[in-house]
């Protein structure tokens, strides 16, 4: 077993669903809730817990995305589009959520070893594996390494054939450690990079930047339905999530946040509300 894979194996797992809270659960909230994990995993409150949740048309921006020259205009242009936009406390540059994208959260304790930034994407790349070991075994290759036509791409881009399904990401919070991973898994994911690659063209109008940003050519992105060719839903792809960390062997069991955690994630949740206002009026 790697280190990677040492990650994965906790004693006790709590897994918390937020997959069919509806369009009044927002971004905010579900990084709220990871600052929240990280703090009281973090501390040895909690055991390690593993998230899921999905959000309505949202479209989540990374700090370097609020130094984009003519950003106004490309924020009313999602709107127009029909999606919300918020400011994320993790890195990254601009990503799409929506209904056919399920996101994972494993929060971790670093105990006395801490977890080296390259373990935490390893261990949730081994769990992606793990998920669809049935389509790998049928040719369909995992790999992780940057797609650089992507929307926010990155070294752990998770891709089949070349097409970007996931990226991963992660928050270091009190001894703990938030690794979260977007999967596409239905629609399509060239009209989700479409929208993004639109969204930098309003907001850039050819100037040139400081900051890199991507180049986005959509066919380089697909969804896990188009990719193996069938129609897996969300809920499908939460049950093998569930079932690939129940083969873990540790104890796993359904939770919310605990009556410590509740204040904790008002806390985090004003702070993150605060620090997303600040972000775009400035």
């Amino acid at each position: 077993m790697n280190e990677a894979q040492q990650l994965l194996h906790q004693a006790k797992w709590r897994i918390i669903d937020q997959t069919c809270l509806g369009p009044q659960f927002g971004a905010l909230q579900s990084f709220g809730m990871d600052d929240t994990l990280c703090a009281s995993v973090g501390t040895g409150a909690q055991p390690a817990t593993a998230r899921a949740w999905v959000h309505h048309n949202t479209v989540v921006l990374g700090i370097q995305d609020t130094k984009l020259p003519f950003l106004q205009d490309g924020l009313q242009y999602l709107e127009e589009q029909g999606y919300s936009y918020i400011v994320r406390n993790s890195g990254g540059l601009a990503v799409v959520l929506d209904e056919g994208v399920l996101n994972l959260t494993l929060a971790l304790p670093e105990k006395e070893k801490g977890i080296e930034i390259n373990r935490g994407y390893e261990a949730m790349w081994q769990l992606i594996k793990q998920m669809f070991a049935d389509f790998m075994s049928k040719g369909h290759k995992i790999e992780a390494y940057e797609i650089t036509e992507s929307y926010c791409p990155g070294s752990y881009d998770l891709s089949i054939a070349g097409k970007k399904f996931a990226g991963i990401s992660q928050r270091r919070l009190k001894n703990g450690v938030a690794v979260q991973i977007y999967l596409c898994v239905t629609g399509s994911g060239s009209e989700r990079a479409e929208l993004i690659k639109n969204f930098y063209e309003k907001s850039k109008k050819g100037e040139s930047t400081k900051i890199k940003y991507p180049d986005i050519s959509p066919d380089v992105m697909a969804s896990l339905s188009e990719l193996f060719g069938v129609n897996l839903t969300v809920a499908d792809c939460l049950m093998r999530f569930l079932k690939s960390i129940q083969a873990l062997g540790g104890q796993i069991y359904s939770g919310q946040l605990t009556e410590e955690e509740v204040p904790l994630f008002s806390d985090y949740y004003d702070r993150v509300v605060l620090r997303n206002q600040k972000m775009l009026t400035t």
